[in-house]
């Protein structure tokens, strides 16, 4: 299952839906994440086309990985994969395999890195107050983008860009950038100690 294969919990990207929910137990969300695993636990594992690294998802905070799963399973994200593998869990399946992803850590990214980290951190800055200053979000509710593949981010800003994702803040927040912008802001965050593919801790 692609969990977060679309355009997302990128990622995704980015902002998280403030949410409640049961504890989840890890040890039953990693029977449940079977079926993630073919696409989630394969390093550089890459979306055909467009073309772009499968987001890690290891380390996400649990509150944003199932307010995605159920933006997904209520069709507000626009993935086939997900939303057919999404609309089958119930929402403690959904706070399962969340407790069980976000408890994995990753080491700064292993993938290509083409953007600018150092041209990257500076324009970061307006993000800091959701993401963190580097990437690590300080809320539950927001994405960690720290060590997430670059690909990645930089499909999601420019869906953000395109109104394929739809968020009126981030909308606003990306919508200048230049391309070699983007791809700075998505090396500086890839650069970053932070989201693990799962299983690869």
């Amino acid at each position: 299952m692609k969990l977060f294969g679309g355009i997302l919990i990128g990622a995704g990207l980015l902002l998280g839906s403030p949410i409640t929910q049961a504890g989840g137990d890890p040890e039953a969300g990693k029977v449940k994440f079977y079926t993630c695993k073919g696409c989630h636990s394969m390093p550089g594992y890459a979306n055909a086309y467009p073309n772009y690294h499968v987001p890690k998802i290891g380390g996400q905070y649990e509150p944003y990985v199932i307010s995605s799963l159920k933006l997904y399973k209520e069709g507000q994200r626009k993935h086939g994969s997900m939303e057919g593998n999404a609309g089958a869990l119930t929402e403690q399946d959904m706070a399962d395999i969340a407790a069980y992803v976000a408890k994995f850590e990753g080491k700064r990214q292993e993938g290509p890195i083409t953007g600018d980290p150092k041209a990257g951190k500076p324009l970061t800055e307006k993000c800091a107050s959701c993401h963190g200053e580097d990437g690590n979000a300080p809320s539950p509710n927001f994405p960690r983008l720290a060590g997430q593949y670059e690909s990645y981010l930089i499909k999601a800003i420019q869906d953000y860009q395109t109104g394929v994702r739809n968020n009126a803040i981030m909308q606003s927040m990306v919508k200048d950038l230049t391309e070699e912008q983007v791809k700075n802001i998505a090396a500086f965050y890839a650069s970053q100690k932070g989201l693990a593919v799962v299983g690869q801790d």
